[in-house]
């Protein structure tokens, strides 16, 4: 059959990335309590396309999973992304995994047990034989506005805000270091079961620590620079502000790698 991919482009334009996105994908991630933990990823997949081909085949990365183990780490990041390159016989290529996180966590008052999730996501760029690998946590957590406390006769705003995390790093970091990193910078971490002494226990130590976005982004940073395995790191805090009708957010990214 005629592989019409494989033509002349009428517009001869390399692609930087072509391929396939959102594949749901059963994977293995590291837990550090209980060893291993199965959870169901979105997958996307990709390579360059050089200016003369017409276009890439998409089956081949589908295939490239099935034949893949399953497993998420390094080693395997790089067997997926070596053998997507043999089969599209590309120079560069591209991975994202984006999975659900659970750990099960006990209230700080009444030890209520409880799941929370966290969405986490690896990236992998493998160009010139050169795996670039990426770890990253979304961290939900509360915050209280020290200005509206200080200014306040009663009370204070006080809104949920997210802390993304992305980093880069040597040897082996679990996913638990970035939750941490994360929940200490807010003013009081999330719990998904909260009796009545637990709700006492978030609210008084919230207001006992407001954080601007800008205090949140700077205690999650401290936290990664701290970090021994980290080598690199941006993080992200948004904060879906009550009484406002948008978001606040402070980045902060520390130098790229050498």
């Amino acid at each position: 059959m005629e592989d019409v991919q494989s033509g002349v482009a009428k517009i001869p334009m390399p692609i930087e990335r072509v391929g396939v996105k959102g594949i749901r994908l059963p994977i293995v991630v590291r837990d550090r309590e209980s060893g291993i933990q199965h959870t169901v990823a979105r997958v996307d997949l990709a390579v360059n396309l050089p200016a003369e081909f017409k276009g890439t085949h998409m089956s081949r990365f589908v295939e490239a999973l099935e034949n893949w183990s399953g497993d998420l780490d390094y080693n395997s990041f790089v067997t997926l992304l070596d053998d997507v390159v043999e089969r599209l016989n590309a120079r560069s290529a591209h991975v994202r995994f984006v999975f659900p996180f659970f750990l099960h966590q006990s209230s700080p008052k009444s030890g209520a047990k409880g799941y929370m999730d966290y969405e986490c996501r690896v990236d992998g760029m493998w160009k010139d034989n050169r795996l670039t690998f990426t770890l990253g946590a979304d961290i939900p957590v509360m915050t209280v506005c020290p200005c509206s406390l200080a200014i306040s006769d009663n009370g204070a705003h006080s809104q949920r805000a997210m802390v993304r995390i992305r980093t880069r790093f040597t040897g082996f970091l679990w996913l638990e270091d970035l939750i941490e990193i994360g929940e200490q910078a807010g003013s009081c971490r999330l719990y998904s079961l909260l009796k009545r002494e637990d709700e006492k226990f978030v609210t008084e130590t919230a207001f006992a620590n407001p954080t601007f976005v800008e205090d949140v982004v700077r205690h999650a940073a401290h936290g990664l620079a701290e970090h021994p395995q980290v080598s690199w790191y941006r993080v992200e805090v948004e904060s879906f502000e009550s009484i406002h009708n948008h978001s606040a957010f402070a980045v902060m990214e520390s130098p790229e790698e050498e």
